[in-house]
């Protein structure tokens, strides 16, 4: 009996011993994951994302830099602000054979995505017209509308690159405003735009183009498409 008492308190001081060396275990065990979990890392929500802001368009820093002192000179602006700014650009292109051949229309969409770097929707009557057997909703054209840099970007290619190609050209009506800022000129073939495939396209089509601006003269929105390098007829 005092063997079995005697064996009861030596595994008793044991166990006792034991626990310390546990928590001791565990406690090192929980310091060595916190070590090895590494750096918090913080994943944004997709809207969080930020993006670093790309380069300007050329057009655009030209507008900054030369165009903005220039008109403000030329109408004694006292704020930059007071210089017309655009604010979108409208590509508009009726097709008239799409009532009896409703495929033209996805070839106008193609030529239109290629030359405006953007998806183009489709334009719809908005009244019915026996005489050309057009029903009020049936698709008649296309159009894409531009803002911000695709804006930009279109007006310099426009310039610079697919007015020049013009067979025979003379300049630009400078009488083509409406009084209220915006400016429409007409491009009668889609070909001038190297962005087209003169392959695959169906048949040589026009369209117009309507830069908008916040211009409340039409002098001041012609002295800015002027300092920009648009070809106004003398």
């Amino acid at each position: 009996m005092k063997d079995d008492k005697k064996d009861n308190a030596k595994k008793q001081t044991e166990e006792t011993k034991a626990k310390p060396e546990a928590k001791k275990t565990h406690s090192a065990k929980g310091k060595a994951a916190k070590v090895d979990s590494g750096p918090t890392i913080k994943i944004e929500a997709p809207g969080e994302t930020r993006i670093s802001p790309s380069k300007p368009s050329r057009l655009l820093t030209l507008y900054r830099e030369k165009v903005i002192p220039l008109v403000m000179k030329e109408f004694e602006f006292t704020n930059a602000m007071q210089v017309p700014r655009f604010t979108k650009v409208v590509l508009n292109c009726a097709v008239n054979d799409a009532v009896a051949n409703p495929k033209v229309l996805d070839n106008a969409l193609e030529e239109f995505m290629s030359i405006a770097g953007q998806k183009a929707v489709l334009t719809r009557a908005k009244k019915s017209i026996a005489t050309f057997k057009v029903r009020k909703g049936l698709p008649v054209g296309v159009t894409v509308t531009l803002r911000r840099a695709r804006m930009y970007e279109f007006l310099d290619r426009m310039l610079n690159v697919a007015l020049p190609r013009v067979r025979d050209f003379k300049g630009l009506s400078p009488k083509s405003f409406d009084g209220r800022g915006s400016y429409s000129l007409g491009i009668r073939e889609q070909i001038i735009f190297p962005e087209v495939n003169y392959d695959k396209i169906d048949k040589i089509r026009g369209f117009t183009v309507t830069i908008g601006t916040t211009a409340r003269k039409s002098e001041h929105a012609r002295a800015v498409l002027a300092a920009l390098g648009m070809p106004f007829r003398k």
